[in-house]
């Protein structure tokens, strides 16, 4: 990816089948300058990484809007809708568009007098939303923002296009079935007036059918006016299959309306109407449309929830007063009260008072954490106690929700490998289709003594029975609802190749400190060479003195152990993968490990038996020279995570190879291994090469999993085929690992596994059916049981069968939204 690359995320509209979203991505990803574009036919989005010289978004778009389908470029600037109250004439609304449109980054002020309301566009980062509002309350006016309907904006669309796409049910089946009754009643027995009798009025007959038909037609019009023109580009997808079907019955039975009306062997053709196969099928693919959209709406249930969690207001502290004012005008460094019950609008840290803070929607925890001042809080968890006010510092789509979030629409958005053959097959697959409708219908009307009626019945059961779209639903659902059940777990899982791979592991590599131990390292003891001249409180004191310029956890645990004040260290030098020189009272001290002590020719001999004796007790020996004489030892321990050594036994038991990669040295490094059961240990590894070692491994033939802290460990997760990031490391884990832990708990690394793989299972389940279904149905459908004296499938069975293929793979992956991970 170049640095002049830009990543954009757009709504989709007009898809209708996997043909539509792989047709997107070929077409488009041939473009030059298209650097990667994934087509998300669920969630109908287009991922699309381009770089704007020679790729420009304004001609991306203009060639998907050129293949038939619907996108809008993205919105660059803010706009704020206001309802206003206080205005009495003309002269009111245009001194509020004056005042505002004199504003730094003011791009539009437009005032309705009578609405009472007005619309601005802005460029936030020359001016913000409070701004925008004080300067109308300073002019003499109110402002207030429109309530927002209550399921959110993502949710208002979702319940507008399912309330459409029942509109078209209820209109489809209230003539579809009446149309069905007066088709097919004189054959089950029910008498029919003798003016609608076929054999007694066949005109009348044909007339009404043809009547209730055409309601039908036009609430399911949106298969012609789609199908049609994608097929005239030759690029068909499923709505080009029942266009194809459906016109075929409809031109047919109206060709015989007019001769009956003619009256060419009237009574004949009467009775070789298909109108009811046309307008029940329509029925039958609309209503199943509806089932596989109100399901599908589900899989981003996770999202929504999240999104939910965000309070529409907060109570802004400003000197001695409090005022609500919405979250959208929350600025960083501004004061803000929480009240017990209260959902935290933003990130910031406590600034007065106490309390304990429900952080279960992040990480999974769910018992409240005590907050305290100068702790950090995160927007969108639950103040459950007392009350306190905090101070913003992330607003707005920096915040840590809105960054989940993010990266969860991501992974909902992206593919899995495994999507690659159904989305090839997909795309060859409807126009294959059409040829095989085509070849049997000739056969059976060529080679049989079968007459045409039953040749073309036989050509539309093949079109409207073969529709991809359980195809394409059957990885990203999938995908969807286990990456947000991930979400709800505090297991964020970035991308769809993430999940495959995480099922494919073999060998899981463990960083040590601040993965299988707590990450608070202590001095635990301090061993003094007899003849350095100097005492225990002395050496830990020189020592303190250079490491309180060092932000290392190690040099942490030697300053909280020293006593007192501590002398100034000058000529600071950082040695990198081996320790640190400073002068300290006009002495020359040197901290760190045996390479840096060798590279200063010191004799180590004297300290090699309590070396020895520390590194076997599992602690991290630091060596402390003074004037280039070894003077002593400070041994750094680190205590194993609670749950460390069950859930490494839980990871071997899914039969994976465990591995401890860390700097330490090997004498303490295999110590930890020793109380973990971890056979295989590399040890003395800087952190620069720790990405190195996982190359190795790799070239073993293993697919390598890397779970570490996100800080020193991210070269190595960036490089392993699965990166697993704690959450203490949070804003570097979120850049660096594939699979984010927001709890800091391996039991994390056997949910994310568990997961993935359930996730996977149920793929490959609904790609499974998705083939079958199709490899059973079309054999079936284009009369292969007939050859041996068995029935035929009708055209009505088979678009319900086609419609409800789809809604089983939906509802399969829907099952994830119950995943249950392993107890500990």
């Amino acid at each position: 990816m170049s640095s002049k690359s830009r990543s954009v995320r757009l709504p989709v509209g007009g898809m209708h089948c996997a043909a539509c979203s792989t047709r997107i991505e070929k077409v488009v990803g041939a473009m030059p300058g298209v650097e990667r574009i994934s087509v998300n036919l669920a969630s109908e989005e287009m991922d699309l990484l381009h770089d704007p010289q020679d790729a420009p978004l304004e001609k991306v778009l203009e060639q998907v809007r050129e293949l038939g389908f619907s996108v809008e470029a993205p919105q660059e600037q803010s706009v704020l809708d206001l309802k206003i109250g206080g205005m009495h004439c003309a002269a009111c609304s245009s001194r509020i568009e004056r005042v505002t449109g004199r504003l730094e980054g003011v791009k539009e002020a437009s005032v309705n007098l009578g609405a009472e309301s007005g619309r601005f566009v802005f460029d936030p980062a020359l001016v913000s939303q409070r701004t925008l509002r004080q300067t109308i309350h300073d002019a003499g006016f109110t402002t207030s923002i429109p309530q927002k309907q209550s399921a959110g904006d993502e949710e208002a669309r979702i319940a507008a296009r399912l309330e459409e796409k029942k509109r078209v049910v209820r209109w489809s089946m209230a003539f579809a079935l009446p149309l069905l009754v007066l088709s097919m009643g004189h054959m089950w027995g029910m008498p029919l007036p003798n003016f609608l009798d076929p054999m007694h009025a066949p005109g009348t007959f044909a007339l009404a059918q043809l009547l209730l038909t055409l309601p039908v037609v036009w609430s399911g019009r949106s298969f012609y006016l789609i199908g049609f023109p994608a097929l005239a580009r030759r690029a068909p997808n499923m709505d080009s299959l029942v266009a194809v079907g459906t016109g075929a019955a409809l031109v047919y039975s109206l060709w015989n309306t007019i001769e009956i009306w003619l009256g060419v062997d009237a009574q004949a053709r009467a009775m070789d109407l298909y109108y009811e196969s046309a307008a029940v099928l329509i029925a039958m693919i609309s209503l199943g449309k509806f089932f596989e959209a109100r399901s599908v709406s589900k899989t981003t249930g996770a999202v929504r929830a999240l999104m939910a969690l965000a309070p529409d207001t907060a109570t802004l502290v400003d000197g001695e007063e409090e005022r609500k004012i919405p979250v959208e005008e929350i600025e960083p460094g501004d004061l803000l009260r929480i009240r017990p019950g209260e959902r935290l609008p933003v990130d910031g840290e406590v600034a007065e008072g106490q309390s304990h803070v429900d952080e279960s929607m992040l990480t999974g925890e769910p018992l409240p954490a005590r907050r305290g001042p100068g702790d950090r809080v995160y927007g969108g968890t639950l103040n459950t106690t007392g009350a306190f006010v905090m101070r913003a510092s992330l607003v707005g789509e920096d915040t840590m929700l809105a960054r989940i979030v993010r990266l969860v629409r991501d992974a909902q958005g992206s593919k899995a490998p495994i999507a690659n053959l159904a989305d090839t097959i997909s795309y060859y697959f409807v126009p294959v289709v059409m040829a095989l409708a085509l070849a049997s219908g000739l056969a059976w009307y060529l080679l049989s003594d079968e007459p045409f009626v039953f040749a073309l019945r036989i050509a539309i059961s093949v079109l409207v029975i073969a529709c991809p779209c359980a195809m394409g639903l059957a990885t990203p659902t999938s995908i969807m609802v286990g990456t947000g059940r991930g979400a709800q777990l505090g297991v964020l899982i970035k991308s769809g190749r993430a999940l495959q791979r995480a099922g494919e592991l073999g060998t899981l590599v463990f960083d040590k400190t601040g993965t299988l131990t707590i990450g608070k390292p202590v001095l635990a003891e301090v061993w003094v060479d007899p003849s350095a001249g100097l005492d225990r409180d002395a050496l830990l004191r020189l020592a303190a003195s250079i490491e309180a310029q060092s932000e290392h956890p190690l040099a942490q645990a030697v300053v909280a152990a020293a006593q007192g004040p501590l002398p100034k260290a000058g000529d600071f030098l950082s040695v990198p993968g081996q320790g640190v020189t400073a002068t300290v009272e006009g002495r020359t001290v040197a901290i760190g490990n045996e390479r840096l002590m060798q590279a200063r020719n010191l004799n180590l001999e004297t300290a090699r038996a309590a070396r020895e004796r520390l590194e076997e007790s599992g602690a991290t020996v630091v060596h402390v020279a003074v004037d280039n004489v070894l003077a002593g030892l400070l041994a750094i321990s680190d205590q194993l995570r609670p749950e460390s050594e069950k859930a490494v036994q839980r990871l071997r038991d899914l039969g994976m190879e465990i591995v401890l990669l860390t700097g330490d040295s090997e004498r303490a490094a295999r110590a930890v291994a020793a109380r973990l059961d971890i056979d295989r240990v590399i040890a003395g590894v800087l952190p620069d090469r720790k990405a190195e070692v996982i190359i190795e491994l790799q070239q073993e033939g293993r697919v390598v999993g890397m779970v570490g802290d996100g800080i020193n460990d991210a070269p190595a997760l960036a490089r392993a085929d699965l990166g697993v990031a704690m959450g203490g490391g949070m804003d570097v884990a979120m850049e660096s690992g594939d699979v984010v832990l927001m709890r800091e708990d391996l039991f994390g690394v056997l949910t994310a596994l568990a997961l993935s793989r359930a996730v996977m299972r149920n793929i490959r389940q609904n790609l499974f059916w998705a083939f079958a279904f199709n490899t059973i149905g079309l054999p079936i459908a284009a009369g292969l049981l007939h050859v041996f004296g068995g029935p035929t499938m009708s055209p009505m069975l088979a678009g319900g069968a086609m419609a409800m293929s789809s809604v089983l793979v939906v509802t399969n992956a829907l099952r994830l939204r119950f995943f249950v991970p392993p107890r500990a």
